[in-house]
């Protein structure tokens, strides 16, 4: 509506414009002409009075002219043969003057230097002007002020055999013109006004007709990018925005399909690697992951393992094998999640989960849990003839680099560092010392509420394949 409306505003200016820039030059080339005759005909007129020296008579008739033509400023009849002398001047003060004080001098000077030739009409002339001085005549009324723009026209006056007299030279005043003009932009101004206001109608009208459509579509548009993919335009028109709204549902139907395409794919992906391990290694989102993307992060490790698993594996099929491991890491994989821990990664019969909260409380619950939840696998395993499942237990909490290793065709989410490996040497070592759970000082020290759990100092400074350096480990009961 702005754009028609500004269009709109836009043409009617520019005819207004026009039609004042012509109403203007026609007005003042009906003044040139008139002032051009008007200098001519009283040249003539008064030519046979000047020759004879019929001053007075010149003057009663140019009385009678000034008086009933309030457009003229002044008149001025100058005698050639008296060096160009005023003779004759309306108003009076100018009289037996010869360069009057009324326009520039420049004006005065193309005036008087018209010439006549024999046998030819004598050459007259038309300058725009402005006046000098304010013009007063006997009555007191101003005929122009100071600074007024005016035309002035001259003749010369010549006798009958062609010789120059004199020179005649009228001021007329533009007010009449201006006014004309004034009129003429003023209904101008009334045409283009209510042009205006029909064209806004109009445009109001079209751009609703154009618009409404167009706003539905972006409710919609807003609506589906919120998550509403069931959503539909409900617009049913024969025109272009009637295919555009077919076109849009069309796009939405299809965007709905690949939108829960890739959600499951999203959610098959968060199987292989864990939310948590996504925010650290894209968090720009998933399709930016990079090779080499990693940050430094203290957490807690559990590892998990399974004792005598490759005598039990030997006693069954590989098909059975699979199934039983299922079953197993399904059990112990749900102590993890519940626990808020998530499981890095499986190393075949082993587990290594990962807890990021400030305190290690989780981890060593979910230790516990885990030897409940492997009693519960055992019991039912029993009923079912089959031998019972021990594992064992490591805690460690320390400094690692979570990130992505691997080149561009092959990547994989993993967790770097000295603090991995000695998590592992702790689970690898509870079988010494015939524990299920055994957790390092760094992990007693980790925890909010160590009185919730049973720990028992095994061994103030045990020495960890690896590690040069002895630490302590302790019990869970």
């Amino acid at each position: 509506m702005t754009a028609i409306a500004l269009l709109i505003v836009a043409l009617i200016g520019t005819i207004v414009w026009l039609w004042a820039r012509n109403e203007r030059l026609l007005y003042r080339q009906q003044k040139w002409h008139e002032a051009k005759s008007v200098a001519l005909l009283l040249a003539d007129a008064w030519g046979n009075e000047l020759y004879d020296g019929n001053i007075s008579q010149i003057r009663l008739g140019l009385e009678r002219l000034i008086i009933e033509n309030q457009d003229f400023v002044y008149i001025l009849v100058a005698d050639a043969r008296s060096e160009n002398q005023i003779v004759v001047s309306l108003p009076n003060q100018f009289q037996e003057k010869y360069i009057p004080d009324l326009v520039p001098l420049e004006i005065t000077n193309r005036a008087l230097k018209l010439s006549c030739q024999p046998s030819q009409r004598c050459p007259s002339s038309v300058s725009d002007t402005f006046v000098l001085r304010d013009i007063r005549f006997n009555d007191g009324k101003i005929r122009a002020r100071r600074g007024e723009k005016i035309l002035e026209a001259a003749a010369a006056i010549s006798s009958n055999t062609g010789k120059k007299l004199g020179v005649f030279r009228v001021g007329i005043s533009l007010r009449a013109s201006d006014r004309a003009v004034a009129i003429a932009i003023r209904k101008a101004l009334a045409v283009g006004a209510l042009g205006l206001v029909v064209g806004a109608i109009v445009a109001y009208i079209v751009a609703r007709r154009l618009t409404e459509p167009i706003q539905r579509l972006q409710i919609s548009a807003a609506k589906i990018a919120a998550g509403d993919w069931q959503h539909r335009a409900e617009i049913n028109r024969a025109d272009e925005i009637g295919a555009l709204a077919t076109s849009f549902n069309e796009m939405s139907a299809k965007l709905q399909l690949s939108f829960n395409k890739l959600q499951k794919t999203l959610e098959a992906f968060e199987r292989f690697v864990p939310n948590k391990f996504i925010a650290t290694i894209a968090p720009e989102g998933i399709e930016n992951v990079q090779v080499g993307v990693a940050s430094a992060k203290i957490i807690t490790i559990l590892f998990c393992d399974i004792r005598g698993y490759t005598s039990i594996s030997e006693q069954l099929t590989a098909q059975e094998t699979f199934y039983f491991l299922n079953d197993y890491l399904e059990c112990m994989g749900k102590v993890v999640d519940e626990a808020g821990g998530f499981i890095d990664k499986y190393i075949g019969d082993a587990i290594m989960a990962l807890f990021d909260e400030e305190a290690t409380d989780n981890a060593v619950q979910a230790a516990i849990n885990m030897q409940k939840a492997l009693e519960e696998f055992n019991t039912k395993r029993l009923s079912q003839g089959k031998p019972m499942v021990a594992a064992g237990i490591g805690i460690h909490r320390g400094e690692v680099m979570m990130g992505t290793v691997g080149f561009t065709s092959r990547i994989e989410s993993t967790v770097i560092g000295d603090a991995v490996n000695l998590a592992s040497r702790i689970e690898g070592i509870t079988k010494n010392f015939n524990c299920n759970i055994l957790i390092t000082e760094a992990t007693v020290k980790a925890l909010r509420f160590p009185e919730k759990f049973t720990l028992e100092l095994i061994n103030a400074s045990v020495k960890v394949k690896g590690k040069e350096e002895a630490i302590a480990v302790y019990a869970v009961k």
